[in-house]
Parts: C-alpha cells; sequence; structure tokens
C-alpha cells in the first residue's frame, strides 16, 4: 500500500495510484490536522493530486517527481510554515 499512516503523519511511499486516492482522503477526513510526507512518493496520479489540493494539507518533505515538485508543491502549506 502506498498510503501508509502513522500518528497524525500521513506517508505517500512510491507510486500512487488512483487507488490510493479514496484510502488518502479517508485518512484527511479523520484527521484534519495531519501531515502528509511525501519525500518517498513517486509518481502520482491526478486523483490523489486533486485530494491533495482539496483537502491542501500540510506538506513534509519534497517528492521525487518534477511535475509534484514543480507545479504542485507551490500550492500547497509546508509543514515549516
Amino acid at each position: 500500500m502506498s498510503v501508509d499512516s502513522r500518528g497524525d503523519t500521513i506517508f505517500l511511499v512510491g507510486d500512487m495510484p488512483i487507488e490510493e486516492a479514496e484510502p488518502l482522503a479517508a485518512l484527511l477526513l479523520a484527521s484534519s490536522d495531519a501531515i502528509i510526507d511525501w519525500s518517498q512518493s513517486r509518481q502520482l496520479h491526478t486523483a490523489v493530486a486533486q485530494v491533495l489540493l482539496a483537502f491542501r494539507p500540510r506538506m513534509l518533505g519534497e517528492p521525487a517527481d518534477d511535475f509534484s515538485r514543480r507545479w504542485l508543491a507551490p500550492l500547497l502549506p509546508s509543514h515549516e510554515e
């Protein structure tokens, strides 16, 4: 599974296919103050990106893929903010 939750942190690991969008949304609904660590993520399906844009969780780390780093990261709040 690419979505893993430990405490208040949700980890996105590896490729994030469409099947991960719903579990990610459920975790974010359950914990509105969750932090997403996407430093181990690679390619995110657009459905996963839409979940992140809809919930706007605080993000930790930097994603590995260029698209997420260039286009998604500037739109999402950083954990350091």
